[in-house]
């Protein structure tokens, strides 16, 4: 079996084995069997981050229910692979060739050497950010629910936010906590690092180490590090920015609040569809303009390595500098005064191309199911799904059957991704060895 195959065969038993949980009468508050849909969409949805739910998650599921869900939100954060190899690590096992192969594809490495310590670190960094965030998050929800139920409130929106999966115990999400500073900065915190990618923040954490001890004389920062961080920076900043100029007069949204509270509305909802699914507003009454600013965020997503999903900022780099590229008559793709491989453009655009091909087919065949519906209601509901973000205008829980199982199947493929998901149905790809004569063809 193919490393891609294990991988996206790992996903999917995971996701039947929360369905079968999710489906057991103690999971359920009204102590009987879940419906079989409602089961599989919910444990698709955590296993794949996304946060679309069919039901109130926290009325209809009961304290076991809830737990299932987060720990299926954590590991399809962490990874099919990365949670296996945890595992394996922790009862003392070694793994072959294979693992480590399977590790270095999961993970985008560039080699195979320090799995275990890579391993290590992404539980370590985990565990560090949830229990933080659970415990900034507590001074906002035990004064009002108690210490029990506080506690679990605060751990479950924690991993939710770190794992960039959205599910909320709030029958309107996080809307009663929109003037919340703790609260909105707590989980916009964790979901920008949760979505930034684990090796960014390795990096991060390990040149601050070095200049702070003097051991680092110049910060010399990876692009990897430079394309994550600047270009989400760039897309916080602007999101912010359009989004309230966009929705300042929409009286649905911000009829009541100060300009202050408008601000942290807009920051929050600047951050929340970089794959993340919270919302402190209700997405219905967005105007069709907000609608679609938060669709191309939603589709542009997290960066690599990270819990969040979507194109990816490195991709949406490479593909704008290969436009600034033929605009300036240059040959060569240049990033911060490096040289892009070709290899790497040619999996940039076959990222983009599969992305709106399976986002293009969802959006019909769900247009074709529920006529009824708004285009820019299934089209958002589609992007949501592909980029594992789990925001909705409203329309989860009363789309059709065949609706529910086509936004499942997009999640799935948007969680492990168009690229692995081929190399899993075709094989893995081979060099080849013939090379054809090359041609001039009329282009735009």
């Amino acid at each position: 079996m193919t490393v891609a195959r294990t991988i996206c065969l790992g996903f999917l038993a995971v996701i039947a084995v929360g369905t079968i949980l999710l489906m057991m009468p103690f999971s359920t508050s009204n102590g009987i069997w879940n419906n079989l849909i409602v089961a599989l969409f919910t444990s698709t949805s955590a296993v794949c981050v996304t946060g679309l739910s069919v039901v109130d998650i926290g009325t209809y599921f009961s304290f076991w229910g809830q737990l299932f869900i987060a720990l299926l939100a954590q590991i399809g954060g962490l990874g099919y692979m990365t949670t296996t190899t945890f595992m394996i690590l922790l009862v003392g096992r070694k793994f072959d060739l294979r693992h480590k192969m399977a590790i270095q594809q999961a993970l985008d490495r560039p080699g195979m050497n320090g799995s275990r310590q890579v391993i290590r670190s992404i539980i370590a960094t985990t565990l560090i950010f949830e229990i933080t965030g659970a415990f900034l998050l507590l001074p906002a929800f035990v004064p009002k629910y108690g210490w029990s139920q506080g506690l679990w409130l605060a751990i479950f929106h924690s991993v939710n936010a770190w794992n960039n999966a959205g599910f909320s115990l709030f029958k309107d999400n996080l809307i009663g906590y929109q003037s919340s500073f703790l609260v909105v900065f707590t989980i916009t915190g964790l979901i920008i690092f949760g979505g930034i990618g684990y090796q960014v923040i390795m990096e991060m954490y390990l040149c601050l180490r070095d200049r702070f001890s003097k051991k680092l004389e110049k910060l010399v920062l990876s692009l990897d590090f430079k394309v994550a961080t600047i270009t989400t920076i760039i897309l916080l900043i602007l999101g912010t920015i359009v989004f309230l100029a966009i929705e300042i007069t929409n009286t649905q949204i911000f009829g009541n609040l100060s300009f202050r509270e408008q601000l942290l509305v807009a920051w929050f909802q600047s951050v929340t569809p970089r794959t993340a699914g919270f919302n402190t507003i209700d997405i219905g009454k967005l105007t069709n303009a907000g609608l679609f600013l938060t669709i191309a965020l939603m589709f542009i997503g997290a960066s690599p390595g990270g819990t969040g999903g979507g194109i990816k900022t490195t991709t949406l780099r490479v593909l704008t500098s290969c436009t600034k590229t033929i605009l300036q008559g240059k040959e060569e793709v240049l990033l911060y005064e490096r040289k892009i491989a070709t290899s790497l453009i040619l999996k940039a655009v076959g990222v983009f191309v599969g992305s709106i091909t399976t986002v293009i087919i969802s959006t019909i065949l769900i247009s074709i199911t529920d006529p009824e519906l708004d285009f820019i209601q299934i089209m958002f509901e589609v992007v949501s799904a592909f980029a594992t973000v789990g925001l909705s205008t409203g329309i989860t829980g009363n789309v059709s059957i065949a609706a529910k199982l086509i936004l499942i199947v997009t999640m799935y493929i948007g969680r492990v991704g168009v690229l692995l998901l081929m190399s899993a149905v075709l094989g893995d790809p081979r060099p080849t060895r013939i090379h054809y004569p090359e041609e001039n063809l009329l282009v735009g």
